[in-house]
């Protein structure tokens, strides 16, 4: 598979031909002619057709070559990240279902409802009111109105301090977790708009 579709593929293949037959028809309309001197007017117009088309179908070749191994270079750096992808997400599946159930059990301490809960790791994921309103099926006030109630029943002043109860420490390296780093200053742009979606 050399990385071009069917369609790309005939087309390659109908200029070259083309380029090819007009390349042919040149070459035997000039041994048709049996031209007296080589340096009349009609043998040269017939022999730079000739070249013309000869040189662009082997330019045209081997771009196309060049191309066709560069997608298949390309398409299979694509399956090698994608490995990779899959490789990592293999390795921390058992850390990730551990960090899930491990917020659960936190948000189940705190006492909220199966709906503040649901509303609560969309926020943790990064959704807004509006985004979890739609996926929810829900109004935006209804929303709103669980993330207040996740916010009073956690002690937690907003959006950015329910993402930091959970996962202010998680990037650190071993070696800097016992070093505490403070937390990056959000801009005030950032922070509204995360606690005001």
């Amino acid at each position: 598979m050399d990385g071009w579709t069917q369609d790309d593929q005939r087309l390659r293949r109908t200029l070259i031909f083309i380029l090819l037959a007009i390349a042919l028809g040149a070459a035997v309309d000039l041994v048709l002619d049996r031209p007296t001197t080589i340096w009349s007017l009609h043998v040269v117009v017939e022999l730079g057709l000739h070249l013309f088309s000869l040189g662009a179908a082997v330019y045209l070749w081997l771009g196309w070559r060049r191309t066709g191994d560069s997608l298949e270079r390309s398409r299979r750096e694509l399956e090698s990240r994608a490995s990779e992808r899959d490789a990592w997400r293999a390795r921390a599946e058992k850390i990730l279902r551990g960090l899930g159930e491990e917020i659960d059990r936190q948000l189940r301490e705190w006492a909220l409802t199966p709906a503040e809960r649901e509303t609560a790791l969309m926020l943790l994921k990064g959704y807004g009111h509006k985004d979890i309103a739609a996926l929810q099926g829900k109004s935006e006030r209804t929303v709103r109105q669980h993330a207040v109630a996740v916010y009073r029943k956690s002690g937690l002043s907003g959006r950015a301090e329910l993402s930091a109860f959970f996962l202010e420490d998680l990037l650190l390296p071993p070696d800097a977790a016992s070093d505490p780093l403070p937390s990056a200053p959000s801009s005030p742009s950032s922070a509204s708009r995360a606690d005001g979606d």
